[in-house]
């Protein structure tokens, strides 16, 4: 899959794109609001072994932000089980030098309807971190709601968060 915009593309992984995405994922500042699997430092192999992992996607949930010729992002949805088999939970990240320039909020819709139309899900679930609130900012400009603030309830580098819980759901 490959969708064009006129800022950036999303498409699937490629091998090729291990030393980019390395490049840009290799960053506190993007690891800090994401689950520890999301390692820093990044290493190379942490490139490599992600991509390997989805090369071969059936259903294909999981896609590269190309910028410039290079991976400079990525977001994807995490498909669940039992009764949220239609209801994923949604995750992104954009190399900082991209930030506040409006890419984020177009590739969640797209990535959404994408989920809603050739996925037929119902519902997409998003977290954030509570001391995130540009991607809460993100969320809210691509259409989700939020729903709710489960206290306390997340640990990053040895400081404890709230979790904020968005929701799109299907039109």
């Amino acid at each position: 899959m490959r969708i064009e915009t006129s800022k950036f593309c999303i498409r699937t992984w490629l091998a090729s794109d291990a030393p980019s995405l390395h490049k840009h994922a290799n960053n506190l500042n993007i690891s800090k609001y994401l689950f520890d699997r999301f390692p820093y430092p990044y290493q190379l192999s942490d490139a490599e072994k992600f991509i390997n992992s989805k090369l071969d996607q059936d259903p294909v949930v999981n896609f590269a932000i190309e910028i410039n010729g290079e991976v400079a992002g990525g977001i994807g949805l995490e498909l669940r089980q039992d009764v949220y088999r239609k209801t994923p939970l949604l995750g992104y990240w954009l190399s900082e030098q991209y930030w506040g320039e409006g890419i984020m909020p177009e590739a969640v819709k797209l990535v959404t309807a994408y989920a809603f139309d050739t996925l037929g899900m119902i519902c997409i679930i998003a977290n954030t971190f509570g001391n995130n609130p540009k991607s809460m900012k993100v969320l809210e400009k691509a259409g989700f709601v939020r729903q709710g603030i489960i206290k306390q309830c997340a640990i990053k580098y040895d400081e404890v968060f709230d979790e904020h819980v968005f929701a799109l759901h299907r039109k």
